[in-house]
């Protein structure tokens, strides 16, 4: 096994033992050396105690999805060491604490074995019991450095950076670090086979986690009020934008905030307070995950009836209920597509990488009033959670907000006979007004109840259709605003057509050039929203078999693309990963290739 630049890592600890700023540590510095590195943190949904892994992908050829097999295995674990010694790739490297001997049962002939007593260097050197605890994680960071050829000085940098205004923690964590590595120099030929070469390929990026990047799009999206229940993993998203808008929302003269965070007793109440701040002229949004969608069914059907404006970021979870709130799926999407009872049909936005949560985030506010309506901004827990290399997030100088048919008091007074659920421009959109904008006009019931044209209750089964109707309207309206999908590979020889979406991208971009390697030659198309567009249509139209990846057993996406462009279901071929973790490339090519070898034996 040999390789610059191109291994798998994975650290295998007890949850609340601090291992999370080390292992970071290890891949910052990977990215600061320059090189591409894609970490995954698979924590379990508790305080403390449970085994946790930190998965670390370094790949120069710049791929950032998961790549099956581990090819060192840093484990600190004694519940997990089963598991863990047999998840190491053959040929692939064990580095433990050998404070302790370990047991025959957890050798294997085919793997090498680092043995590094973490903790007895810990008790000699530091006399603290959570120091000794804290800095056994940084020993082997240290260890890993010498082994893998990593730079000492970017590694004291960030040490440097981690702790300014605590200078006193810093030489510690320094000899911490020492401590591992002069024990691999003394015991160990170095560096590995495979090991860490600068490069200058991650020059202009940043890293960053999704939902930071969703939170600082909702603050340039102009949004003033979140109210929200915390619900693992959108909770991070609004203390980020809590924390960005203690800095930038708050009038510097008077110290006033020009913000609202409220934590409503359940996510119902939270959209509640969404759609009422919304209606009341604020941009306001709430996060949640899967059971917190599930509760706001009911206050989505009143938005998409009364026609009111409202974002919402679901950070998606292993459902269904509780599930596993710490592990990552695409589960929610035609629970939010068709969120709430009776005909209703949402707008979705799927990022797929953290400038994407920026950039749709605040798009989403633009959609919502444009078209006064709901808009959902469908994340996942390994893209709002897990920190990513991405493209610096970007604001365009000028950009200005769309608050779409809203009525000035200077239209109302020349405006006659208006209705709030007119159709005066015939494209499924009515002209709305903020509450005090006129005296005396532009006042009207919000009714969640069937009403006509000027909100007026009534059960008469024409004006009932034709409400309906022209809601279906605006949301074909809806496909003509929303991002369009993206295209890559080869267009003119494609065998075969591939859809995805969301966090499947990177895993799809790999899969792509494997597929290409053994002469499959596939075309894909990226979806980037829900109404799909003419040239989502186009695209199915064009091929006899498209494979549609997804995260979720019941292959949701597939579901939703038959309903509304009422495709022959054999022509979509589910491509499903739903056991919590992102899915990869050698998933997607395993399954791809087999259907293609099956259905040419059964032609032959």
């Amino acid at each position: 096994m040999s390789g610059i630049n191109d291994f798998v890592i994975r650290f295998a600890n007890v949850n609340g033992t601090g291992s999370a700023s080390a292992n970071f540590l290890f891949a910052k510095t990977l990215f600061r050396m320059g090189i591409p590195v894609s970490p995954k943190n698979i924590f379990p949904s508790n305080i403390q105690g449970l085994p946790t892994w930190y998965e670390v992908r370094v790949c120069d050829k710049g791929y950032l999805g998961r790549r099956e097999g581990i090819d060192l295995m840093v484990c600190v674990n004694p519940q997990s060491l089963e598991k863990d010694v047999a998840s190491v790739k053959d040929g692939g490297y064990f580095l433990y604490d050998s404070t302790k001997p370990l047991h025959t049962e957890f050798l294997r002939s085919d793997i090498h074995y680092l043995p590094v007593p973490l903790m007895s260097l810990c008790n000699e050197n530091f006399t603290d019991a959570r120091q000794k605890q804290l800095f056994k994680n940084m020993v082997y960071v240290g260890a890993l450095a010498v082994l893998l050829n990593l730079d000492f000085e970017v590694i004291a940098q960030l040490v440097g950076e981690q702790f300014k205004g605590k200078e006193k923690l810093i030489q510690p964590n320094i000899l911490a670090l020492n401590l591992g590595a002069d024990y691999v120099r003394k015991h160990f030929d170095f560096p590995l086979s495979f090991h860490a070469e600068k490069r200058n390929l991650t020059h202009g990026k940043i890293m960053i986690d999704g939902n930071t990047a969703a939170a600082l799009g909702a603050l340039y999206g102009g949004a003033t009020v979140v109210p929200w229940y915390p619900i693992t993993p959108s909770t991070s998203l609004v203390d980020a934008f809590t924390e960005y808008a203690e800095q930038y929302r708050v009038d510097p003269e008077t110290g006033r905030k020009n913000f609202a965070v409220i934590q409503a007793e359940d996510e119902l109440a939270a959209m509640g307070m969404v759609i009422g701040a919304m209606w009341n002229g604020a941009r306001a949004f709430t996060a949640t995950s899967g059971p917190g969608l599930s509760l706001m069914n009911e206050f989505l059907g009143l938005a998409y009836f009364a026609e009111i404006p409202a974002v919402l970021i679901d950070v998606q979870r292993a459902g269904p209920s509780t599930g596993m709130p710490t592990r990552t799926q695409q589960s929610d999407v035609l629970l939010a597509a068709y969120a709430s009872h009776g005909d209703t049909k949402n707008v979705l936005l799927f990022p797929s990488t953290p400038d994407e949560c920026f950039e749709l985030t605040a798009t989403a506010f633009d959609l919502a009033e444009d078209l006064q309506t709901p808009v959902i901004v469908m994340s996942d827990l390994d893209l709002g959670m897990n920190d990513h290399i991405s493209e610096p997030l970007h604001w365009q100088n000028g950009r200005t907000y769309n608050r779409g048919k809203v009525l000035s008091a200077e239209e109302l007074e020349q405006t006659k006979g208006w209705g709030r659920y007119l159709d005066v421009d015939h494209d499924g959109v009515p002209y709305r007004t903020i509450p005090g904008t006129h005296p005396q006009k532009g006042s009207y019931f919000t009714r969640g109840s069937s009403h006509d044209e000027y909100s007026r209750y009534t059960e008469d089964a024409d004006t009932y259709v034709r409400i309906m109707d022209r809601l279906l309207l605006k949301f074909h309206k809806a496909a003509t605003l929303v991002p369009e999908p993206e295209f890559y590979g080869d267009d003119v020889s494609a065998e075969f057509g591939i859809i995805y979406f969301g966090t499947t991208h990177h895993a799809a971009m790999e899969a792509l050039d494997m597929l290409s390697a053994v002469d499959l030659t596939a075309y894909a198309m990226r979806l980037k929203a829900f109404p799909f567009s003419q040239k989502v249509r186009q695209f199915t139209e064009r091929f006899d078999k498209i494979y549609v990846i997804e995260q979720n057993r019941d292959a949701q996406m597939r579901t939703l693309l038959i309903n509304e462009l009422e495709i022959h279901p054999e022509r979509l071929i589910k491509v499903l990963n739903y056991d919590g973790t992102p899915i990869t490339a050698d998933l997607i090519v395993h399954k791809i290739s087999s259907d293609i070898h099956s259905s040419t034996l059964i032609r032959s």
